[in-house]
């Protein structure tokens, strides 16, 4: 399961007459920014760009836009921190986790960068790094239930299965209906041999999310556990159908 990560909305795009410059990629981009006209409004306009990049999952293009942005204007934290999130998308976990470290230095009270830089250092195996970056992301704000969940996959990777299921009810409680939060806790009863609470989560994972493919397949398997094959069997049957390749392999090993 992958982390959460939290990135700016979008900035308002402004409209505005067209107005010449010495930049050539600032008189590339579309004419609704064109418009702004300054050393730090440039800055904006390439921000609101990279944005509309990042929408639409351009990373590589919202990559360039964010470096346009933060060379008119390198004092923009929020800029570095979208930065380092389209770099996380792109695998570049280093080159994210430098961007990261930039917005904290310029907003040390910057929860998301910390939350962020917290992914990057899970991608890359470093639990103990993700724990305290999330830790420091709930000390300035306390009201991410996705960094508790993400702090929660940290600890349960590192073995803390009980720190791992206070932050997931954590997560939880702050958002209700957040179905991988659910699923990440039965993962996490599982190991603490909490069969039917494991079932229970990722039954109401299920009910929040219909085609919550890996909680059937989650299910599944601990039915089949429990000795509740016929059930397990379905339960891999419907996580094939959501598109759980890997379900096929467990049905092959454990439906026979």
């Amino acid at each position: 399961m992958k982390p959460l990560y939290c990135v700016l909305a979008l900035m308002g795009l402004a409209s505005g007459i067209f107005a010449q410059t010495t930049d050539p990629y600032f008189n590339r981009m579309n004419p609704a920014v064109k418009g702004y006209d300054g050393y730090n409004e440039r800055a904006k306009a390439y921000y609101n760009h990279a944005s509309v990049n990042m929408k639409n999952q351009e990373y590589k293009e919202a990559i360039f836009y964010y470096s346009k942005a933060l060379d008119y204007d390198p004092k923009w934290p929020e800029a570095y921190n979208n930065r380092g999130i389209a770099r996380r998308n792109l695998k570049d976990n280093n080159g994210a986790i430098e961007d990261f470290n930039k917005a904290i230095q310029l907003d040390s009270k910057y929860a998301e960068a910390y939350n962020n830089r917290g992914n990057a250092r899970l991608d890359i195996g470093d639990n103990q790094g993700a724990i305290s970056d999330y830790s420091l992301a709930l000390r300035y704000d306390t009201k991410m239930p996705e960094t508790y969940n993400n702090r929660g996959l940290a600890k349960k990777n590192s073995g803390d299965y009980a720190g791992a299921i206070k932050d997931f009810t954590s997560a939880i409680k702050k958002r209700h209906l957040f179905a991988d939060a659910y699923n990440n806790r039965g993962l996490a009863k599982i190991e603490t041999k909490d069969y039917k609470g494991a079932i229970a989560d990722f039954t109401r994972a299920i009910e929040i999310a219909p085609e919550f493919a890996m909680a059937f397949s989650n299910r599944g398997v601990v039915n089949i556990r429990m000795g509740n094959k016929e059930e397990g069997c379905a339960d891999l049957k419907n996580a094939i159908s959501l598109g759980n390749l890997m379900a096929n392999e467990l049905i092959l090993q454990l439906c026979q």
